[in-house]
This record gives C-alpha cells, structure tokens and sequence, in this order.
C-alpha cells in the first residue's frame, strides 16, 4: 500500500508500463518519418519528419528513464525522480507528435 511518503518499490509500477510504450512510440516516430519522406515526393518538402524526430528524442529519453527507473530500484530517491522523468516526457512525446500530425493534417507544416 501506498502511504503519504510515497509509494513503495512495488507499487512503482508506471516504469514498467512507459518502458515498452515509450519504445513503440520510437517506432511509430521512425515509421511517420519515412511515409513523410515518401510522401515529400508528392507534396513537396515540410518540416514534419524533423519535428517527428524531436518527438522521437522525449520517447527515447522516457524510455532511458524508465529503464534507469527499473533497473535501480534500490536507490529509491533516484528511481522515483527517473520514473516521474520518464512520465513527463512520455506526456511530452504523446501531446507533441498530436499536435505535429495536427499542423501536419491541416498543413499548417
């Protein structure tokens, strides 16, 4: 149980479920990217896959944190501030490749 100075290493399971997320995240990122790149040919050039890859950049380092989260949870203090990274760039990455695809579909990029 979770009591007021936080929860413990068990209960400390967001980690758990950003890590593989975060990581299909990448994914998708390099996938918009090259159907971007494809489709340049047609629509001519826009800044959508640069701004994909920035994207990509706060799922990876969501990803890195979640791992160092994880992977230390005896350093309590340290494994909690990587998880609380790892979630707000996870929230970062999700809300930032939202609003590229977006600007994108109103090709305002």
């Amino acid at each position: 149980m979770s009591d007021d100075n936080g929860p413990s290493n068990g209960e400390r399971a967001l980690s758990k479920h950003i890590l593989p997320s975060s990581g299909t995240m990448v994914g998708v990122c390099a996938t918009l990217i090259g159907l971007v790149k494809l489709a340049e040919v047609h629509i001519g050039p826009s800044r959508v896959d640069e701004y994909t890859a920035l994207a990509s950049l706060l799922f990876l380092a969501s990803a890195i944190a979640s791992y160092i989260s994880i992977r230390y949870p005896g350093l309590t203090r340290t494994s909690e501030r990587c998880e609380a990274i790892a979630d707000r760039c996870f929230l970062a990455g999700l809300i930032g490749l939202a609003v590229i695809t977006l600007f994108f579909a109103y090709e305002v990029i």
